[in-house]
């Protein structure tokens, strides 16, 4: 019995939504993952709405969009949570993915970077603003 209780804690704890969430009225960010930049390189989100978060790999070699913070907080689809590894989002050259998710509590910021070696240092960073 003692075993189950960790258990239960840990799947209320879990950020992902049912699969009852309306995606019809979803609203979708293009992301743009490029040398060495995001566009937008700050998004702006509402507290409780869904939206599609639609990331696109401009370049030939590797990025990766990593909000650990924020997506630790988000609500995530549960069809798309694998594509959420350790708090990123990782493409290769040309690839895209789209993450559904709920945004979570209003007046938070989130910092996004990409992890790659020295690529945040040049420039590619961001932020993720809920309202």
């Amino acid at each position: 019995m003692k075993c189950l209780i960790p258990l239960t804690l840990l799947a209320l704890a879990t950020p992902t939504i049912t699969s009852a969430q309306d995606w019809g009225r979803s609203k979708r960010i293009e992301i743009d993952l490029a040398n060495f930049k995001y566009t937008p390189n700050r998004i702006l989100l509402r507290h409780g709405e869904p939206y599609v978060l639609h990331f696109v790999n401009r370049a030939s070699g590797g990025h990766d969009f990593a909000a650990k913070t924020f997506f630790a907080a988000a609500r995530i689809s549960p069809a798309d949570s694998r594509k959420v590894a350790a708090g990123r989002v990782q493409l290769a050259g040309g690839e895209s993915a789209d993450v559904r998710v709920v945004a979570p509590a209003a007046g938070a910021i989130y910092e996004v970077h990409c992890s790659h070696f020295m690529h945040e240092t040049f420039g590619m960073k961001g932020e993720i603003v809920v309202q």
